[in-house]
């Protein structure tokens, strides 16, 4: 599947590979393919790669991981994941800090509660929102699970969509918009794919719309307390490189980005109350190294 997030963070580990493969002595080359996000393209590469006895298979995304790991089983190729939100329930490690198995990667969970504090401050008025998400994305339904516990306990009203195309993503917008005061859209591959139809649709209902991603701002979300996935794929090039050069998958944790929060203001006006923020601004968080 492609979209901002997913190819800033392929472009991402291929720059890394390149910049940094002299320095451990290697020279990494990249087999690409896609598979459009379809379960059974994803394991027909996944099984051609173990065919092939490629050294090392990076698998961006959940569905994407899953694929590899099931392929992977039985031999003795590693998988490097990217932008795993819940490695462990997507059942790919259980131990994030010394990863079992022969799997680890760079997951691109995200502080719900910060998303929602941030959501006060900018659009004060917004006492419900609508949640937006496909169910058959783990990564996604995580998330939904942890913003729905955090609502509740805030008081906050919600609705839930769910989308299984992005084809649904328009009408679920609309319903949602009808309902609520405000969207949030979580780390969801199917609507990330779909991001300038939800963007529209919330502009024209002057309603914002609170993403997890800093792609998905660039796409058309008002803000985010997000994961920046160039320095996600950068960390996951690293993580490859050092697998490929005799480091013990088990020694590799699997790791997380720094979170970065960014506004998009033009033309939403009156979403605010006084002065806006300044784009682009940086909040601290978990070391690039760690969870």
């Amino acid at each position: 599947m492609e979209h901002a997030s997913l190819d800033e963070i392929r472009t991402a580990i291929e720059a890394g590979l390149e910049a940094k493969g002299a320095e451990y002595g290697v020279k990494v080359n990249v087999d690409y393919q896609n598979a459009q996000g379809d379960t059974s393209t994803i394991n027909t590469i996944c099984q051609q790669f173990v065919g092939n006895k490629v050294d090392a298979i990076v698998a961006i995304a959940t569905p994407a991981a899953q694929g590899a790991a099931t392929a992977v089983a039985g031999t003795d190729i590693p998988v490097i994941f990217s932008a795993v939100t819940d490695p462990a329930a997507a059942g790919l490690v259980e131990n994030l800090e010394a990863p079992e198995g022969n799997i680890t990667g760079t997951s691109d969970a995200i502080p719900v509660e910060k998303i929602f504090e941030l959501a006060a401050e900018l659009t004060p008025d917004a006492e419900s929102f609508g949640l937006i998400y496909n169910t058959g994305e783990v990564n996604s339904v995580s998330v939904i699970d942890e913003t729905k516990a955090y609502l509740d306990a805030q008081g906050i009203s919600y609705t839930e969509a769910s989308v299984a195309s992005t084809g649904d993503v328009q009408t679920a917008a609309q319903t949602l918009l009808s309902k609520c005061d405000a969207i949030f859209a979580p780390i969801d591959n199917t609507v990330a794919s779909a991001m300038g139809v939800l963007a529209d649709e919330a502009i024209k209902a002057g309603k914002p719309v609170y993403v997890a991603a800093d792609s998905m701002v660039n796409d058309g979300g008002l803000a985010t307390v997000g994961v920046n996935y160039t320095n996600l794929g950068t960390q996951t090039a690293d993580m490859l490189l050092k697998v490929l050069t005799g480091t013990p998958v088990c020694e590799v944790p699997v790791g997380g980005a720094l979170f970065w929060c960014g506004f998009r203001y033009a033309g939403r006006k009156g979403l605010y109350r006084g002065h806006p923020p300044a784009d682009g601004t940086h909040l601290s968080g978990r070391d690039p190294g760690g969870r």
